[in-house]
């Protein structure tokens, strides 16, 4: 006869799934939700502006079906606290008309792709507290101009969080995570939603000639703004990025001078024994912890190279790709004058 299978209960069934849930594979965000986050960066540009994510976590998808903006963050504690009580009230005001209101993230805005820095992180490690899964989306309102949607989704990678809330950003401990300054960010693919009423509303709006607005933006020849500030913030992390080396140097110099110190201080003691024990004398002890050349020095922070470097990397391949095109357009348009 058959043993009937032991009964769980709902809080078990739940952490076992939990446990077990497989990684996060697409971010898939509704049309609305994409206009919202392209009205609020444009219209506050260039100031850098945020949101909130509303949605559900199923499975490997995040879906993303509303969003709501932050007011503009103030020094003032009185102001900060307001916009604290102003994402309570919008939450609660989402649940009354039963709408999504479970949080999943942020957005922000950013100007050409320069979001690498420890706030973000920081946001990510107080969302994690509480949202197990979040990702972050990233709008660039300047590449608009050119005719592209720069939106991409991110989230921090398991081991740069274990890494960090260990504070552990020292080369061993890199080195034993196999961690280098690509493995901070994970980007993960988006996928666009609509409902089959919008799709089809939207076919009705379509407009008879396949040429829109955004394919002239492409044609543009005159693509020098972007990349003189590309050029710009490029240079101004190369510097950024020297002076994190010479503290690396500094630092490694030191460490040198001190085990020189070490090896003196060793040999000299190592000759003292010996002379004791000629004399029948106990010997002394070859570690002195009191001794201040024995004490460590602190390794300084890779997380701020590490930053730099991401950095570094997205504006060569923003250069690249300006770069890329205008030769395109450039040969493209001396063919048609030769034509």
């Amino acid at each position: 006869m058959a043993t009937a299978a032991p009964s769980r209960s709902f809080l078990q069934v739940a952490a076992t799934e939990e446990a077990v849930a497989p990684p996060l594979r697409v971010v898939q965000i509704e049309g609305l939700v994409i206009l919202k986050i392209i009205k609020h960066c444009t219209e506050c540009s260039p100031a850098l502006v945020t949101g909130q994510l509303l949605g559900l976590d199923v499975g490997s998808v995040l879906e993303v079906t509303n969003c709501f903006p932050f007011p503009i963050r103030e020094e003032d504690e009185e102001i900060e606290a307001e916009g604290a009580n102003y994402q309570l009230e919008m939450m609660r005001c989402l649940r009354e008309v039963n709408v999504d209101n479970n949080t999943v993230g942020w957005y922000q805005s950013t100007i050409l792709g320069n979001y690498q820095i420890v706030e973000l992180i920081e946001t990510f490690m107080n969302y994690q507290e509480n949202i197990k899964r979040c990702v972050c989306i990233i709008y660039d309102p300047s590449k608009a101009n050119l005719g592209a949607l720069a939106l991409k989704a991110l989230k921090l990678s398991d081991s740069f969080m274990e890494l960090y809330r260990n504070n552990e950003f020292n080369g061993e401990k890199l080195r034993e995570k196999n961690l280098s300054w690509v493995d901070i960010f994970e980007e993960i693919p988006i996928k666009v939603s609509n409902s089959a009423l919008v799709s089809a509303f939207m076919t009705e709006l379509e407009a008879d000639s396949p040429v829109n607005q955004s394919d002239y933006d492409r044609l543009k020849l005159s693509t020098n703004p972007f990349m003189e500030r590309n050029m710009e913030f490029l240079s101004e992390c190369m510097d950024d990025l020297s002076m994190e080396q010479q503290k690396f140097q500094f630092y490694y110099r030191n460490l040198s001078r001190q085990q020189a110190q070490q090896q003196a201080w060793l040999q000299k003691r190592r000759a003292e024994n010996m002379a004791r024990k000629a004399a029948g004398e106990e010997p002394l002890p070859e570690e002195d912890p009191s001794n201040p050349i024995f004490k460590p020095l602190p390794e300084p922070s890779r997380l701020d190279s590490y930053l730099i470097t991401n950095s570094v990397s997205n504006y060569c391949n923003q250069i690249n790709s300006l770069a890329g095109q205008s030769f395109s357009r450039l040969y493209l348009m001396k063919a048609l004058h030769e034509n």
